[in-house]
């Protein structure tokens, strides 16, 4: 799972003074020969060499030379922390998550003048309404978002014809199906339940969003007890109890159920997209019919990626929007034509790292509406074989991961709580909470108590 975990906020709590003290900022409108120090947390080797390239080809046609670090998301709060008190924080974060966004925010790291100069530049018109939102606070553009992935429910879509199942796209459709396709060995769903994981939040948080079941409300009040809430605990404890796998699953197991045919749904991120079709060595599809065609299990599923719940819910869900992000620290300037190169004549190459998992939140420039999207469709996913996503998944398939950025919604974050989302991911209280359920130590009640009480109580310390 290539997602964004979340950092502790009270990591960087400590440096603000010793960070605003140390640096300063500079600006000049001859930025030739000079030298900017961008960081990337995209740390793959195949990704660090194409942000090279790409950063290798900026400094050709601008004269400003790139110094990349590669970061290890693990390490990217101390290495926050050290580096603002020591007065060496880069000039720009790239593949920054929702969460770090609002604590380099609240930690007054993150020079929003010139978020909001990059994206006035590029033509706010031009960026996913929602990407922009959620990269903002109170009307204030904290970073500029440049792609997404959502998190998505995988289905046999041969399976539910057969059995004359709806699509997947409801609690009680899901229900019905995983019920009905629990059989003979085999299951409805494979479901996270890892307690070390913050992939089984956002398993949680994705179903949860769809019934309008929030982290807090605008007051700050924590609501995972709410009627809304405890439908979610509802559902999510009869999949996992009844119709997935028995014992811990993980990240891994959840998509290797799916891959061997064992399991009729799995509730995955959009980086299964390669790996469903064959294009991974090491995460290849092994079902009985995946034998002769790799792309089989491909060709026979569909993706859902709005469900809506039964209390009224959007059908929005949980995705990630990765930003870039440039300092306080930073040579405006330079930065600012880094970033928008980055989103202008750079961002397909950007996006082709991982198509399955950037998708574009930026559609198009002043000259074609659709410049981005239209290329993304055709750039080629994969690591050991590489193919267009286009000519393996059928148009509706394209066409709703295209749409994914424009449903994801985040718990927290259109409350004005987003402080509260990088605490509660780093201490991992909802896979623990999901891990008892599960297990069937807890029941859904006593999980939705369990959980409100933990965040209430992390609330109040932070404070």
């Amino acid at each position: 799972m290539k997602s964004r975990t979340a950092v502790a906020a009270v990591l960087l709590t400590a440096v603000t003074t010793a960070m605003l003290a140390g640096c300063s900022t500079s600006s000049s409108t001859d930025t030739k020969g000079q030298t900017i120090t961008v960081w990337s947390l995209e740390n793959q080797p195949d990704r660090i060499n194409t942000t090279k390239a790409i950063a290798a080809d900026f400094t050709k046609k601008t004269g400003i030379k790139v110094d990349l670090v590669a970061i290890d998301e693990a390490q990217f709060p101390q290495l926050v922390a050290s580096s603002a008190l020591s007065g060496k924080l880069p000039d720009v974060m790239g593949a920054i998550s929702l969460s770090n966004v609002r604590q380099l925010n609240d930690q007054k790291i993150a020079n929003t003048e010139a978020a909001k100069a990059i994206v006035d530049n590029l033509g706010a018109k031009t960026f996913d309404a929602s990407a922009l939102t959620l990269t903002s606070d109170s009307g204030t553009q904290l970073a500029v978002p440049d792609s997404a992935y959502a998190q998505i429910l995988v289905y046999r879509k041969d399976l539910f014809e057969k059995a004359g199942l709806q699509p997947p796209t409801s609690y009680s459709a899901i229900e019905k199906a995983a019920q009905t396709l629990t059989t003979d060995g085999n299951y409805g769903i494979t479901l996270a339940t890892d307690p070390a994981d913050v992939f089984t939040a956002q398993t949680f948080e994705s179903l949860a969003l769809g019934n309008n079941c929030q982290l807090v409300d605008k007051s700050g009040a924590i609501k995972l007890d709410s009627p809304a809430c405890q439908q979610t605990w509802d559902l999510y404890g009869n999949l996992a109890q009844k119709y997935s796998p028995k014992g811990t699953q993980t990240v891994d197991t959840t998509r290797a159920s799916y891959f061997a045919g064992q399991a009729a749904m799995v509730d995955w991120s959009t980086y299964i997209l390669d790996e469903l079709a064959g294009l991974r060595n090491d995460a290849l599809p092994s079902c009985p019919q995946c034998q002769a065609d790799p792309t089989w299990l491909a060709k026979n599923s569909g993706i859902v990626t709005d469900i809506k719940g039964d209390n009224g819910g959007s059908g929005s869900t949980y995705g990630e929007i990765t930003s870039w992000v440039v300092t306080k620290k930073a040579n405006v300037d330079a930065s600012e034509k880094f970033v928008e190169y980055m989103m202008s004549t750079g961002y397909l190459d950007w996006l082709g790292m991982a198509p399955e998992g950037k998708v574009p939140v930026r559609t198009g420039d002043a000259s074609n509406a659709n410049k981005f999207t239209d290329g993304w469709k055709n750039l080629k996913a994969g690591v050991d074989t590489k193919k267009p996503l286009s000519e393996i998944y059928d148009a509706d398939t394209m066409t709703a991961l295209e749409n994914a950025p424009k449903n994801i919604d985040r718990w927290a974050i259109p409350q004005g709580q987003g402080a509260l989302l990088g605490p509660v991911n780093t201490q991992l209280i909802i896979p623990k909470v999901i891990g008892d359920l599960g297990s069937g130590a807890i029941d859904s009640k006593a999980a939705a108590k369990e959980a409100t009480d933990q965040v209430t109580q992390l609330q109040a310390k932070s404070k």
